[in-house]
């Protein structure tokens, strides 16, 4: 049997070294192209009037947002309800690129001198007089086919709009599974489509109803809105994903706010 000669070896590994290197970096490249998904948190800072609601999204937009724009997060949304004037909750998204970022939240507030200044006359309001009952939250993934938010152009511009927060709860979570691949295999786009301008979506990780899956969707009227809900309702691929056997009694319950957001309100 003929002796593979030395220079013949090595070139022959050095080529297969190559190959792989070129493999390997191609991988790398797909995945630095392919957005990660984002991690969300819904706050629901739940207060007994306008009063303590005020005082709140004063602490709000004068420690807290900077705060967390001195960690690198931004895209923060700010909401009061518009569909109840009974509710006095100030409604807060806050986005996360990673979990270790969420992660170090409350840590690095502790040690930003700037907030404690900033946030000192509201921890310092006493027990008796404290201006939220609690706050409750939720933490989520965002979908794979919409894995970081969509903000439209009226938005960023800080045009006239309304939000609409939604959640789907499911009976178990295999249905919850299968209504985030319903999304994610074409609803996303047939809301894209008829222009409802979803923001993001998010599967529930933590929360106190899970499991269910949360998104919002926005527009610059009522009108529009409407509109645009109507021109979903009727879209042919609508038709047919609803109808699919697979997609049967995913959602047990709908739950749905309409929202404003704050002056201050980065959405």
């Amino acid at each position: 049997m003929p002796r593979i000669s030395t220079t013949l070896r090595t070139a022959f590994t050095s080529a297969v070294l190559l190959i792989a290197c070129v493999g390997v970096a191609n991988q790398l490249n797909a995945a630095e192209d392919t957005p990660m998904q984002e991690y969300y948190e819904l706050r629901i800072y739940r207060t007994a009037d306008a009063a303590k609601r005020k005082i709140v999204s004063d602490y709000a937009e004068n420690a807290l947002l900077p705060a967390l724009s001195r960690q690198g997060i931004d895209r923060v949304g700010v909401f009061t309800r518009t569909d109840d004037d009974t509710d006095f909750a100030l409604y807060m998204l806050i986005p996360f690129k990673t979990l270790a970022a969420f992660s170090r939240l409350n840590g690095t507030l502790a040690a930003d001198p700037d907030y404690g200044k900033a946030a000192r006359d509201y921890f310092a309001i006493p027990k008796g007089d404290a201006p939220y009952a609690r706050v409750e939250s939720k933490l989520m993934k965002a979908f794979a086919g919409m894995p970081v938010m969509e903000i439209p152009k009226y938005s960023a511009d800080k045009q006239p709009r309304l939000f609409e927060l939604r959640t789907y709860e499911s009976h178990n979570a295999d249905k919850g599974r299968l209504k985030v691949e319903m999304f994610n295999e074409g609803e996303i786009d047939i809301m894209r489509d008829v222009k409802l301008a979803p923001l993001f979506y998010g599967e529930t990780l933590i929360g106190d109803d899970v499991p269910n899956l949360t998104y919002m969707l926005t527009a610059p009227s009522t009108e529009a809105h409407d509109e645009h809900w109507n021109g979903f309702r009727k879209h042919p691929d609508w038709q047919r994903m609803k109808a699919l056997e697979k997609y049967k009694d995913t959602v047990s319950k709908i739950n749905r706010w309409y929202l404003a957001p704050t002056e201050y309100s980065q959405l």
